[in-house]
């Protein structure tokens, strides 16, 4: 750093760059450990530093290269985590043209051949240092050779050699690098953190900026001091005097934060008019329509984390005005609006990104999500049409019910008068504890009776055999091509159809065989068969949908949503069937011999 007024402009980015750990910023963590690592005198041969851009990953690796070779200004000093900035080393070093410290950005030499230059270099002693020090930057552009060239040298590098990287995707670099070195995570710099370093700059700088603008810099520079000190820089220049939330809003193309709340009020009232005037007048100032989705669904995602942590209003780069408003918002506005707001802007944000006029696609959002934002919750809708509804005929009024009440038993219970396709299994309290094995399979059971075939007295039972050993092959082929044509205990007459499997009868009987015990007959017939399970199963939903479709509250929805349409119906059958599959089963108390004296 030069101070000298003829040596030209240095930009802020520089001129203020850390030159010792004390001078770094929002990573104590790593500075207190490599400091206690200095003064063990345990130095890793080598280390990694990884985070998001303008951390200090670069910065640190020069200062860590300082610490080593320092020398002190009576050069006769020891590696140390204070830097004198003095000696001839430090100098050097800071300066970039130290012969012992070889930088090397590693996404414009990614190749073996670069690597090899260092492998063969590395055997030399330093020329003046006491190490000599790779700083290889983004490191994971590497390529896969050039990593394995370098896995030797960096297990076992001579005494005098010592490796510092520097990388934004650790996930890139190969494990059996990662294990070779000190690993340090650089965090994003605290809100609060990044303020106070901008106030140092700009105080040292003379600068005049408010503390609304030094807000807005560190919330766009998302945790990177050097983002953040390379914006106050160009928003001093900008300001050209005392720099106004304002002019750094003009600068960053973004909306007025409080006229955004505006329009995010505006679109959750559903005044369609209003949002778009506002929208109009935002774009006439200068504002992009992209940046504006962005607030709006940076708002939303905002006040929904208020909603659920209210301390989350807490943040020093939101003003005491714009936190009043989110609480309130968050007070008022259910969830379900806010994901509901959240996923609609997710999609706009796309559109405007991919039309050829973006103020034009942005209107139409914002047309969209005031429309759909005053929508009520179904549960709000389903109350409403069954106040609007009047009572079915026949009084009562028990008929409007939809939800698996006594309707859906009604209608189960008209299936052809089957008394067995009301009842959850078709198979008795023995079969239905076997089949509730871990490992799928049906065994039997000591309480079994002795005929085995006695346990399936009609078909259904069969079916749901297959079904409870989950042989989901067999169970599509019985139900699609079988067509029954007499069934006994241990014999089953049935017709194919024409596109069931030829080997339908034998698996069957095969799969019996194995689950029951007992042999069975199975016999193919060309005709008298029955319809399929399917096909009845197809006949019986249609009948559903028919009988629905009659119901007042069903015919207010689609007179309401004339679009809409029935696509299944669960039946009270279907619910317990679905809860059986879900639930865990029960597992009666083991005896314990220890608890018998």
């Amino acid at each position: 750093m030069s101070d000298n007024p003829d040596s030209g402009y240095q930009v802020l980015a520089r001129k203020y760059r850390p030159e010792t750990f004390a001078d770094l910023v929002g990573q104590t963590a790593m500075v207190r450990t490599l400091k206690n690592a200095f003064e063990a005198d345990r130095i890793a041969q080598a280390f990694i530093m990884t985070g998001i851009r303008g951390t200090g990953k670069t910065t640190t690796a020069r200062i860590i290269a300082k610490g080593i070779n320092c020398i002190g200004e009576d050069g006769t000093g020891g590696p140390t985590t204070e830097p004198c900035g003095k000696c001839e080393h430090c100098v050097a070093i800071m300066e970039g043209r130290h012969v012992d410290v070889m930088e090397m950005d590693a996404a414009s030499r990614t190749g073996v051949g670069d690597i090899r230059e260092i492998i063969e270099s590395v055997h030399y002693r330093a020329a003046s240092a006491r190490y000599k020090i790779y700083i290889i930057d983004e490191v994971h552009m590497l390529s896969t050779n050039a990593f394995n060239a370098l896995l030797k040298t960096l297990e076992e590098p001579p005494e005098h050699v010592k490796f510092i990287f520097a990388t934004t995707e650790i996930r890139k670099v190969p494990v059996t690098v990662l294990s070779r070195c000190q690993r340090f995570d650089l965090r994003r710099i605290e809100p609060e953190v990044t303020i106070a370093l901008l106030k140092k700059i700009a105080a040292s700088e003379k600068a005049g900026i408010t503390e609304d603008a030094l807000a807005l810099i560190t919330r766009a520079a998302e945790g990177s001091a050097r983002d953040a000190t390379s914006l106050l820089d160009q928003a001093i220049s900008h300001g050209a005097g005392e720099t106004t939330a304002d002019q750094v809003r003009a600068m960053l193309g973004l909306a007025d934060r409080g006229r955004v709340l505006d329009l995010f009020d505006m679109i959750m009232k559903g005044d369609a008019a209003s949002a778009m005037s506002e929208l109009s007048a935002q774009y006439a100032d200068g504002a992009d329509p992209m940046a504006v989705l962005r607030d709006l669904a940076e708002i939303t995602h905002w006040v929904s984390v208020i909603k659920i942590t209210p301390e989350a209003a807490e943040d020093p780069t939101v003003s005491p005005d714009e936190r009043t408003r989110g609480q309130a918002m968050a007070a008022v506005l259910p969830m379900r609006v806010m994901t509901r707001m959240w996923q609609m802007l997710l999609k706009a944000l796309e559109e405007v990104a991919m039309a050829p006029n973006a103020m034009m696609a942005a209107e139409m959002a914002i047309i969209r999500l005031t429309h759909v934002a005053d929508l009520p919750s179904p549960e709000d809708l389903v109350r409403k049409l069954q106040d609007e509804t009047p009572p079915p005929s026949g009084g009562g009024g028990g008929g409007a019910r939809t939800s698996g009440g006594s309707e859906r038993s009604q209608a189960s219970s008209h299936k052809g008068g089957n008394e067995g396709a009301s009842q959850t299994s078709g198979v008795d309290a023995s079969f239905r504890s076997s089949s509730a094995m871990g490992n799928g399979s049906v065994v039997a059971l000591a309480q079994a009776p002795e005929n085995a075939l006695a346990l399936y007295t009609r078909f259904e039972q069969v079916v749901e055999l297959i079904r409870a050993n989950r042989d989901v092959k067999l169970l599509v082929d019985v139900e699609n091509g079988l067509r029954l044509v007499s069934y006994a205990p241990g014999r089953v007459e049935f017709e194919p159809t024409a596109d069931a499997p030829r080997d339908l009868a034998q698996r069957l009987g095969q799969r019996l065989q194995g689950w029951t015990g007992a042999r069975w007959a199975i016999s193919v017939v060309d005709n008298g068969g029955a319809a399929t399970i399917a096909e009845t199963r197809d006949a019986d939903g249609e009948a559903l949908k028919s009988e629905a479709r009659a119901h007042p509250l069903v015919q207010a929805v689609l007179s309401t949503f004339p679009a809409a349409r029935i696509t299944e119906i669960r039946t009270a059958k279907d619910i317990e069937t679905d809860a059986a599959a879900v639930a865990l089963p029960e597992v009666e108390d083991e005896w314990d011999p220890f608890e018998e004296e």
